[in-house]
């Protein structure tokens, strides 16, 4: 089975190398941003209907301001950012379980007026509906990688802009022996073409993205063995 390289920051890919490993397959982390808490404060939260957090990161790298807001609905893409509100001492109202742009859909349609997203320094542009208020709590920077680390792996894309780091890395005339195992359609967009293959988790989430590495590591070591 080819290796599987985890491009997520280190802070965050631990979880997905120890679900690596519990199906049998061998991980190494291979980090494209490191992530950096920014200063923020809280605005009074009687301003708002409810809180927006699309990311574990949001919470994690709050720092104590977050807990000015416990008073607000907190509304979450995926499971893990809502788990860790709940253990930040927040009330989740809804999770999601598609991206961004579904959750503030959902939030519009359930009434909900004025939301406060936390969000990092790197978040898509606001939507129309929600009114949203947006407070960067966190950035991701760029570190250097090695790209030779990928020849012959399947990569592991948690974002677009993951996406779009790694083909910057990777020049197009290099990525054919490197398959790629990507969170969403918009991240395979984002990594453009060239890539010995790219497999498209069936659900943005850590599990499922790992399942489509796992399934494409294996498919490729049955063809070699034939």
């Amino acid at each position: 089975m080819r290796r599987l390289v985890v491009l997520r920051p280190r802070e965050r890919a631990g979880t997905t190398l120890a679900r690596i490993a519990e199906a049998g397959g061998e991980g190494i982390g291979l980090p494209l941003f490191a992530l950096e808490p920014l200063a923020w404060n809280a605005p009074d939260p009687a301003g708002f209907d409810a809180l927006a957090l699309t990311s574990v990161n949001t919470v994690t790298l709050a720092g104590p301001e977050l807990a000015f807001l416990a008073a607000l609905p907190v509304w979450t893409v995926g499971e893990a950012t809502a788990q860790a509100a709940r253990e930040a001492g927040l009330t989740v109202a809804h999770a999601g379980s598609s991206d961004a742009a579904a959750l503030f859909g959902a939030m519009a349609d359930a009434g909900v007026a004025r939301a406060l997203w936390l969000a990092g320094e790197d978040h898509r542009p606001k939507p129309a509906r929600p009114n949203l208020t947006v407070i960067a709590t966190y950035r991701a920077a760029p570190i250097p990688v090695d790209p030779a680390a990928l020849a012959g792996a399947v990569a592991l894309v948690h974002s677009p802009r993951a996406a779009a780091r790694l083909a910057e890395i990777v020049t197009p005339g290099s990525r054919g022996t490197i398959h790629l195992a990507v969170i969403s359609a918009a991240a395979a967009d984002a990594a453009g073409p060239g890539w010995a293959g790219v497999a498209v988790a069936t659900r943005p989430t850590d599990a499922a993205l790992v399942a489509a590495a796992i399934d494409r590591a294996r498919a490729h070591a049955d063809k070699r063995s034939r």
